[in-house]
């Protein structure tokens, strides 16, 4: 039953995204832009969300998907919490170098009414009274641990606030979800363009001009129908490298193995009390909605193992 689970859970995940990954001609600036329509359609249907929170966790992994990709080191994570005391509860968002993500949030069925500008209250469902922390894992020693105050609960600006605050980089950064008419994702994605030390500020100029022209990603996206539409309005009149074309998804490295590695982590009276009031355990991953049954012979011996090593 657990591995028919898998399967049907593995076969909604069919969407390809794409990333693109440049810098301009001058060294001014570098961009990545993503096309995340097929990640945050996975995320909503794995978590059975609702507009609102499909919202949410769109913007989120594709913020993360395109910060991951920032990093050096193949073996190099990169988590995003947002914790702004919203209905919505937590959001995490965990990605690796290669832009692949996961995210959960802890109240995806959250019903919220339209904002002021008749647009999903993503700030609203997120909450402004709280942190974004960032934690980048760069596989050995302690990681890196920034976190800035929330300013709006919409994602991008607070993105933008931690580069700011955090990285000391001015960054524009624009995450966009439009849901369909049937609830299913119908765009996503968003970019990240960060200003590079002694620009050309002529470029600048130019840059600054053409973002100040957009009003959303999604809608121009929905104008220009792919993701090379976007990034030729984008940088219209600024001379670009050829962009590198990278392929993120969806992807949950969660496993039996660790899930009996959190059994063992509770230790063994626990295991004991489980054994003897249920007879058996289930775990579920936040983030795939994986569902993992321990029975109690499993359950018995992770405990005996346990006793064994501390007699040792």
């Amino acid at each position: 039953m657990q591995e028919q689970t898998n399967r049907q859970q593995e076969s909604i995940l069919q969407k390809e995204n794409t990333v693109y990954r440049s810098l301009d001609v001058s060294g001014t600036f570098r961009v990545f832009m993503g096309d995340m329509t097929g990640m945050a359609e996975d995320l909503r249907k794995i978590n059975h969300s609702t507009p609102t929170a499909t919202a949410v966790l769109g913007r989120v992994a594709a913020g993360a998907s395109m910060m991951g990709m920032m990093a050096k080191g193949e073996k190099d994570r990169l988590t995003l919490t947002f914790n702004g005391n919203g209905p919505g509860g937590k959001v995490v968002a965990v990605a690796d170098s290669q832009g692949n993500v996961k995210a959960y949030m802890e109240n995806p069925t959250i019903e919220l009414p339209l904002n002021q500008a008749g647009k999903l209250d993503v700030g609203g469902a997120v909450g402004r009274q709280g942190m974004l922390t960032v934690v980048r894992d760069f596989g050995f020693g302690e990681p890196y641990v920034g976190q800035v105050k929330l300013v709006s609960g919409e994602i991008a600006e607070d993105i933008t606030a931690y580069f700011a605050a955090s990285e000391q980089m001015p960054t524009a950064v624009a995450l966009g979800v439009l849901v369909d008419r049937d609830m299913s994702v119908r765009r996503a994605g968003g970019f990240i363009i960060q200003v590079l030390p002694h620009p050309d500020e002529r470029v600048l100029t130019k840059l600054e001009e053409n973002i100040g022209k957009l009003t959303s990603f999604t809608s121009l996206m929905e104008e220009e129908g792919d993701l090379l539409g976007v990034y030729e309005r984008v940088f219209e009149g600024i001379q670009m490298d050829p962009p590198i074309v990278s392929h993120p998804a969806f992807r949950c490295d969660c496993s039996r193995e660790r899930m009996e590695q959190a059994l063992i982590s509770l230790g063994a009276k626990e295991l004991e009390d489980m054994i003897r009031e249920d007879g058996k355990a289930e775990l579920v991953c936040h983030f795939c909605r994986r569902r993992y049954l321990f029975g109690k012979e499993q359950l018995e011996e992770l405990a005996a193992q346990l006793r064994e090593e501390k007699k040792g």
